[in-house]
């Protein structure tokens, strides 16, 4: 049994691919081949570049129909069906709101009321058209605009993980940046690939524990955490993660964990846990009835389902 390992720098991350199997030229060369998807997949869904298919949008979508390539478009479609199944705690069209909070390349500021109103008033997938037999796109309002940020990592990993599969790969583990991960099949004698979830944050020295381990066989884990961009404001910390609905950025849970067969429904999932109450979890959960989540506040219990919050390993890990 050989193990190739290979790493990539694309969507402002790393992502790391470990494969196993039998003929180590073969794996690499699947491994070369699911790596350059993720680095075609941030050419064509990164909100900073100006020659990407989001950015063509952005620019032109408000002032007429935008045709898209096929790929984009069925990206755009699930964001949208999510979108309605998350009641709205997730949505694509927030980066306005984004940009007025100051977390577009920045960690974060209050805003001016009057800002605020604005960026509010564009937000909202209602006011997105999504033309299926032109395969085009069209904003409804001047100032809309779109960010795939919290669904496009998850959703180039599965366009990578199918690319494995199809050549015969089937023990394989890949991340991005540790947030987004699949893990297809399991290494061997294993019933699948062990993953850590750190549940909460040492502000003194920069380490995460302690950890939920989760076991992943064909299954994406995505973990959406306010570490990173945030700001405090009047003693209260603000994370980056914005509800869509109310404009504000989440002030109470810190981390939102998802296990789900899909890397992108994981990675917009565990982005509308972190803003959602007790009761629209309940209704996720009808939604998605694979969901495996667990959710932790700054105070308060940790919520999980489907992910055993006992099992903890005791070391320190980086964060």
């Amino acid at each position: 049994m050989h193990t190739v390992k290979m790493a990539l720098e694309a969507m402002a991350t790393r992502f790391e691919l470990v494969l196993m199997g039998s003929d180590a030229p073969s794996l690499r060369a699947a491994g070369e081949e699911a790596l350059a998807e993720i680095a075609h997949m941030e050419a064509r869904l990164s909100f900073y570049r100006p020659t990407s298919e989001v950015s063509r949008i952005n620019r032109a979508a408000a002032s007429g129909p935008v045709r898209v390539s096929a790929c984009t478009f069925r990206l755009l479609q699930r964001a949208a069906a999510i979108t309605e199944s998350t009641g709205g705690a997730f949505d694509i069209t927030v980066a306005p709101l984004m940009k007025c909070w100051g977390f577009v390349r920045g960690r974060g500021h209050w805003p001016a009321r009057d800002a605020l109103q604005q960026a509010r008033s564009v937000v909202g997938m209602q006011h997105v058209v999504l033309n299926e037999p032109n395969r085009s796109v069209a904003f409804l309002r001047d100032g809309l605009s779109i960010d795939l940020g919290g669904i496009g990592k998850g959703y180039a990993i599965d366009e990578a993980a199918s690319i494995l599969k199809e050549c015969g790969v089937n023990r394989a583990l890949l991340h991005g940046g540790t947030s987004s991960v699949f893990a297809l099949g399991a290494p061997p004698d294993e019933k699948g690939w062990r993953v850590a979830v750190p549940l909460t944050r040492s502000q003194a020295d920069g380490v995460c524990l302690p950890q939920a381990v989760v076991t992943l066989n064909d299954e994406a884990l995505s973990v959406s955490a306010v570490w990173g961009k945030a700001f405090q404001n009047d003693g209260i910390v603000y994370g980056h993660v914005i509800d869509p609905r109310s404009g504000m950025p989440v002030a109470g849970a810190e981390l939102a964990a998802v296990v789900h067969p899909s890397a992108a429904d994981a990675d917009a999932l565990a982005t509308a846990l972190m803003v959602m109450g007790t009761d629209e979890r309940s209704r996720a959960l009808q939604n998605f009835g694979t969901l495996r989540f667990l959710v932790t506040r700054a105070t308060g219990p940790v919520v999980a389902h489907g992910i055993d919050i006992r099992a903890r390993v005791p070391i320190e890990a980086p964060c």
